[in-house]
């Protein structure tokens, strides 16, 4: 079926990859891209991300279930699938001889529709390295660089890769941006990244994988509401933990102490920092450095990870797959192409 008005770009139902030898790196995921969204892949490494990217960018078959890109089988119906989607991979393998602008021309004529060069470059920031061999680019430039050519066929889904790996500071923002720009004006993103704060900042929503299983997805603000908040402060001279209200009362769930500092958590945060503050205000004393939050994403992705550990109750498994992985990998950039 065509995507277009279809709600959903990406569909994945039941996916599954197994490589030679056995080893089962995706195992049986659902979920599905809005056009028009940013969608983050997260896991540790291992995990299943790269695996199943591979798939969706039609580099493989999978072992079972099915996998939907604009409506069609990105595997056997590549030709409908290649010209309407970008992608930037982890490494770009360019000829280090080849300048930036030689670079980008030639792949501007491996894509249908092309948009002129020196606009992709723009959009990067490299307009001013046309003539500058790749050889001679800093690791962040080349990542530009990996980031203008897939935008080159001004994709309508774009598949991005540990996007900012390499970048600096105020390159990382300028990519948040452009990312940003991209989705406003309608393309589908998909983000895989180690970096917690770039898929709490870009992602719509996000799906955390774990030993090629999704342990949770939603909104990243669904993500982190699954993990406890946290209030910590020093306790004033004089006083101890048996001094506070009773913290069950608080809807305090849990509590710990290093020396004077306390650290309690809760689920119940406004209810919990409301009592405190109102103790700490008739009691006459000050918290000092206190500090209340809310679970950040990478708080949620640690305690996910380790819940679905301990859920899984599994021995360790063989990691002898990722050799395959690694193949795929190294006729990627020639695929693409094709």
């Amino acid at each position: 079926m065509e995507a277009n008005g279809h709600e959903h770009v990406i569909d994945v139902t039941g996916l599954r990859r197994v490589y030679d030898g056995g080893f089962e790196a995706v195992r049986g995921i659902d979920f599905s891209v809005r056009r028009g969204e940013v969608f983050a892949l997260l896991g540790t490494n291992g995990a299943g991300k790269t695996s199943t990217v591979e798939l969706l960018e039609g580099l493989a078959a999978p072992s079972g279930g099915r996998v939907r890109v604009l409506g069609h089988d990105p595997y056997t119906e590549r030709a409908a699938v290649r010209p309407r989607t970008g992608v930037m991979l982890q490494e770009g393998g360019f000829p280090s001889e080849l300048t930036v602008a030689e670079t980008a021309r030639m792949w501007a004529g491996c894509v249908s529709g092309a948009r002129p060069v020196p606009e992709a470059l723009a959009l990067v920031g490299l307009e001013a390295k046309t003539r500058t061999r790749v050889k001679q680019l800093s690791g962040g430039e080349r990542r530009r660089l990996d980031l203008a050519l897939a935008l080159l066929g001004e994709p309508e889904v774009l598949f991005l890769d540990e996007p900012t790996t390499g970048l600096d500071a105020e390159g990382r923002r300028d990519t948040w941006e452009l990312v940003r720009r991209l989705r406003d004006g309608g393309t589908t993103v998909l983000l895989t990244t180690h970096y917690l704060e770039e898929a709490e900042s870009l992602a719509d929503r996000l799906a955390i994988l774990h030993r090629g299983r999704i342990a949770a997805t939603g909104t990243p603000a669904e993500v982190t509401a699954t993990q406890p908040s946290r209030i910590a402060f020093e306790l004033p001279e004089d006083h101890f933990v048996g001094d506070l209200p009773p913290l069950d009362a608080l809807g305090v769930t849990a509590h710990r102490t290093d020396g004077r500092r306390v650290l309690l958590s809760t689920r119940e945060l406004q209810r919990a920092a409301t009592g405190l503050l109102t103790w700490a205000e008739r009691a006459g004393v000050e918290l000092r450095g206190l500090d209340v939050r809310s679970a950040s994403l990478e708080e949620a992705f640690l305690g996910i990870a380790r819940e679905a550990r301990e859920a899984a109750d599994e021995t360790p498994r063989d990691t002898g797959g990722t050799q395959d992985t690694k193949d795929t990998k190294d006729t990627k950039e020639a695929e693409y192409t094709a």
